[in-house]
């Protein structure tokens, strides 16, 4: 508020104001996370989203991207979002990568009309993934009996507990390819003229260093967000920080319930085993590109 006072009062006076532009940190694992470790969701970022867009004064918004991806919905939701506010404010959006914009990430990153990457950034790796567990025989070496009733013959489908079927897989990979299909088809609208490589060498899922991403047409230069921001709209420019708000319980160290009905503790001991598994496969995904 006191900043834009400050601009107003030098128009007033016949001064130029310095540039603006607005920065928004998309950094973790997208989609719910679980536990007290939120990821990100459409929910958590639309917030900041029309805060960035909000300002007329501002010559563009920059986003920060550390993601190695996570839920395609949400990263088509939040990629979605971006395009909307950028052609109704009519502004110029450009993403810096940081350590990694991979898979969901590089969805994000793809949202903005401009990619600027560290050299050795990770970027790319557009394709669908699914992990899981079979656990069969330990029941049976356990001697525990597991009952499941449902009223379709595939509810229960890639249950961990049982032998994989080859149906359900062939099911799996039918769902992965439609998945697969808008991934690309969204990278070919964003990026489809700078791509400088077959598709079928680009969508493979493989991921590739920023250099080499700039080679291949996935990212526009190599740099970082203040060196290229100062050259583009001068050393003056402005970088007008846009982060969560945050709740006074939540600054003291505390953080939102997550789970209704519960008695406190119960609702806490429930968010720590959630949240150490949510850890568990947060590290999964970032340790896959070396980080």
């Amino acid at each position: 508020m006191a900043t834009m006072l400050i601009r107003r009062l030098r128009r007033l006076l016949g001064q130029t104001p310095p540039p603006i532009v607005s920065v928004v940190r998309l950094s973790g694992i997208i989609g719910g996370v679980g536990g007290f470790r939120p990821g990100l969701t459409i929910a958590a970022t639309a917030p900041l989203l029309e805060r960035a867009f909000a300002p007329k004064d501002q010559v563009a918004v920059a986003l920060i991207i550390n993601s190695p991806g996570g839920s395609p919905v949400q990263s088509a939701l939040i990629g979605g979002r971006i395009r909307a506010l950028a052609e109704e404010k009519k502004l110029p959006v450009i993403a810096f990568v940081e350590d990694v914009a991979a898979s969901g990430g590089y969805w994000l990153a793809c949202a903005a009309d401009e990619i600027v990457a560290d050299p050795s950034s990770v970027v790319g790796s557009i394709g669908v993934v699914s992990r899981g567990f079979g656990f069969p025989e330990a029941l049976r070496r356990l001697g525990i009996e597991r009952r499941v009733h449902t009223s379709g013959t595939n509810k229960n489908m890639l249950d961990p507990f049982q032998p994989e079927r080859a149906e359900d897989v062939e099911r799996l990979k039918s769902l992965q390819e439609e998945v697969h299909e808008s991934f690309k088809d969204w990278v070919r609208r964003r990026r489809g003229p700078k791509l400088t490589v077959p598709e079928a060498d680009l969508f493979t899922g493989e991921f590739w260093t920023g250099t080499r991403g700039l080679t291949l047409g996935l990212v526009d230069r190599l740099g970082d967000a203040r060196t290229v921001l100062r050259e583009r709209y001068g050393t003056e420019v402005k970088l007008r920080m846009v982060g969560q708000r945050r709740s006074l319980f939540q600054r003291l160290g505390g953080g939102e319930s997550r789970l209704s009905g519960l008695p406190a503790s119960a609702d806490l001991g429930a968010g720590i085993a959630a949240g150490l598994l949510s850890a568990a496969e947060e590290r999964a995904l970032w340790q896959r590109y070396g980080l």
